[in-house]
């Protein structure tokens, strides 16, 4: 078999490359085994503003502006419905994070971004006496029905192997990849946490932090928000809503805990008065990078081998433009992001 690219792994960022090789006619083949499933529990969703501190997203416009189409087409494509616009609100613990918001609403890169008006609660069910901040142009990609209607394409055209990828059968030349029965131009790792067992990228400095969620059945909260306060709350329908996330740096295994269980239900009925009950929990290990930039680049040594990874916690929406990126530096000869290159730990 001959293609232009093998790609190792369909999370979001897999995911993103694909379709930017779909959209410039590039022919690819992808291996996948499920190992890593960051990206099948995120909870997916854009939104420009931290909202920790109220500040702006780094290249969160760019990042929003090239990620929305590409949902469309994937959705147009496979006929399923991934992107969700709802509005986040964040809840104010004071006056004084009012007066925050509405400082940072003047902000250049903010004022698109907050609403300058005070959302007061008037649901029983939250606790919010201080009301709360509005962030626009937000909403919610599902990420698990986008990976399985991918995976599933895929698989009809035979262009997904669902197989662990073998490194020992990797054959390096000049301008050729070889991999088992395939020959390709260019490989392009994006294992996410997998990368520690890539032997040509497993020294980049990739922090794995496990994350933990847990969805639950309230009745009678009846929000079509997502709330952010401690946890994120977001609305599923039929009253199910996702509670996260934890981050955990040792305890790195696939397995749900009580620990985390514990923690966001702590933080969740401070937030809700309501009844509510926890009808799943699930974990995966997010690619999260020291200074919260994502690895992409090409190896030191072989010049048809790249990474696409560290995408964090906000990869829905970089995922697109870090694709690109490396896509234009790979085919067109374009310098990367300095932010984004991984000759940055070199």
């Amino acid at each position: 078999m001959q293609v232009d690219y093998i790609i190792v792994g369909v999370g979001i960022a897999g995911v993103s490359f694909c379709e930017q090789l779909r959209e410039s006619g590039k022919t690819f083949i992808v291996f996948d085994d499920a190992s890593q499933q960051s990206s099948t529990v995120a909870g997916g969703l854009y939104n420009p503003v931290v909202l920790k501190r109220f500040t702006s997203v780094w290249r969160s416009t760019e990042q929003i502006e090239m990620a929305l189409p590409v949902y469309t087409n994937i959705e147009n494509r496979l006929k399923v419905k991934l992107d969700y616009k709802i509005p986040v609100y964040r809840k104010f613990a004071s006056l004084e994070e009012q007066n925050d918001w509405f400082a940072a609403s003047d902000k250049p890169l903010l004022s698109r971004y907050l609403s300058t008006e005070i959302k007061k609660n008037d649901n029983d069910g939250i606790d919010a006496p201080f009301g709360f901040g509005e962030v626009l142009e937000t909403g919610r990609i599902d990420v698990k029905t986008m990976i399985e209607a991918y995976k599933s394409d895929l698989l009809k055209v035979n262009l997904l192997f669902e197989s662990q990828f073998a490194y020992n059968d990797l054959q390096l030349q000049d301008s050729t990849v070889i991999y088992q029965n395939i020959n390709a131009k260019y490989i392009v790792f994006a294992e996410g946490s997998g990368i520690k067992y890539n032997p040509y990228f497993n020294t980049l400095p990739l922090n794995p932090a496990k994350g933990e969620l847990l969805t639950i059945y309230a009745p009678d909260l009846k929000i079509d928000y997502v709330l952010k306060a401690g946890v994120f709350l977001i609305p599923l329908g039929d009253d199910l809503y996702i509670v996260g996330a934890t981050y955990e740096w040792k305890d790195l295994s696939h397995n749900v805990t009580d620990k985390a269980k514990d923690e966001l239900l702590g933080k969740l009925v401070k937030l809700i008065n309501c009844p509510f009950k926890v009808v799943n929990q699930v974990t995966g290990i997010r690619p999260t990078v020291k200074d919260r930039r994502p690895l992409v680049g090409e190896h030191h040594d072989y010049k048809n081998v790249f990474v696409l990874n560290g995408l964090g916690t906000r990869g829905v929406m970089i995922g697109p433009y870090v694709a690109k990126q490396l896509y234009n530096f790979i085919e067109n000869n374009e310098f990367l992001d300095k932010e984004i290159d991984i000759n940055r730990f070199y």
